[in-house]
């Protein structure tokens, strides 16, 4: 089903957040090619003039958000590979992630930090259906982690450019100038190279990992939109209504997958081969785990809202080649060889691109506009 009129206003004000730039930035018309004009012009003729909060914000709070973006996007990643190895209970671990954001949450409103809006009865079902995805999404990453290695997991993750493309592209009919299409060729076939490395995968892994970054695409875009949209939620009350709803869903969803039991006797298991100490040790892992999620989500809706999804994915290319070093170099996941490192040079050399060419239709779409 085609989307209506206004579900097509509602796509370009999404778009104005990765197209527009600062009123100070230009590029002349001159540098580009005919087919990079109209590509711009048009995008332009389609973006209404909405003021983003991106530019309105200091350098240092941009670069603050980024920074705790960056170190908690890494440290749960990590993270939720240990954990996945002691107890293989993704939906469960879901659970956990939206228990501890709800509780944070909370306690943040009770000190007074945010208020509740309030909401009309579209207003909650439009909430219910994004705490579907983000539930799902964060299913998803956490299957992905206990059937892939990290590194490939890093790799798919950095194909991300590639179905944001194509997302714009065939649902919203957004045109792209010959750079940022250029840019998909080394990410493609980076990607392909290392995903014929000596990885710990299997085929279900990778479908599963695919699915994730696809959900992971999508879940950016509805982010943005519930935070700068009709309803112009802030973060901390996005994540706190968001997470009881996928908190409950997850629970019923891991009750009926049978993870209660699966958890419940990795835990006997625990308390019963190790000494108490190393059992606490277990209990404390998992805590971690939630304040690192609860974090992780705070510093993700902040960043997506003061900085931009362009920023969001330079940061995330920045993490993701982070990770793959400490996945090769320190948990060992795969033997690093020519082709892998190729692969990999190939992948985050394109992401580079990708990033450059939006920076360069950005600055384009502004001089148009002007």
């Amino acid at each position: 089903m085609a989307p209506s009129h206004e579900s097509e206003e509602v796509g370009m004000r999404l778009l104005s957040e990765s197209a527009q730039s600062s009123p100070r930035t230009s590029l002349s018309s001159s540098t580009l090619s005919v087919e990079d004009k109209e590509a711009y012009q048009k995008e332009a003729l389609q973006l209404s003039p909405v003021v983003q909060s991106e530019y309105e914000t200091p350098a240092r709070v941009k670069y603050a958000w980024l920074g705790a973006y960056l170190v908690f996007a890494m440290a749960l990643t990590i993270h939720n590979k240990f954990v996945l190895q002691k107890f293989n209970c993704p939906w469960l671990l879901t659970t956990l992630h939206g228990a501890f954001s709800a509780l944070g949450a909370f306690m943040v409103w009770m000190l007074g930090y945010f208020k509740l809006s309030t909401l009309s009865t579209r207003d909650h079902l439009i909430l219910v259906v994004y705490s579907v995805l983000f539930s799902v999404n964060i299913f998803f990453s956490n299957w992905s982690l206990a059937l892939v290695s990290l590194a490939l997991f890093q790799i798919l993750r950095n194909t991300s450019p590639i179905f944001t493309v194509f997302i714009y592209r065939f649902w919203y009919s957004r045109s792209y100038s010959t750079a940022t299409y250029i840019s998909l060729i080394p990410i493609i076939l980076g990607a392909g190279l290392t995903a014929k490395g000596d990885f710990n995968y299997s085929y279900l892994g990778l479908i599963v990992s695919g699915i994730g970054v696809v959900l992971g695409v999508i879940k950016i875009v509805a982010t943005n939109q519930l935070m700068t949209g009709t309803l112009e939620l802030g973060s901390m009350e996005l994540l706190y209504r968001m997470s009881i709803y996928s908190t409950i869903q997850t629970a019923v969803i891991g009750a009926l997958a049978g993870e209660f039991s699966v958890f419940s006797q990795a835990l006997l298991g625990v308390a019963k081969d190790e000494s108490p100490l190393k059992a606490t040790s277990t209990i404390a892992l998992l805590v971690l785990n939630g304040v690192v999620a609860f974090l992780l989500n705070i510093a993700s809706f902040e960043t997506n809202k003061v900085a931009g999804a362009l920023a969001v994915t330079v940061s995330g290319n920045l993490r993701q080649t982070l990770t793959l070093v400490l996945g090769i170099f320190i948990m060992g996941d795969f033997e690093f060889n020519i082709q892998t490192g190729f692969g990999i040079v190939l992948v985050v050399i394109g992401c580079a691109l990708y990033s450059k060419a939006e920076l360069d239709s950005k600055k384009s779409v502004s001089s148009v506009n002007r």
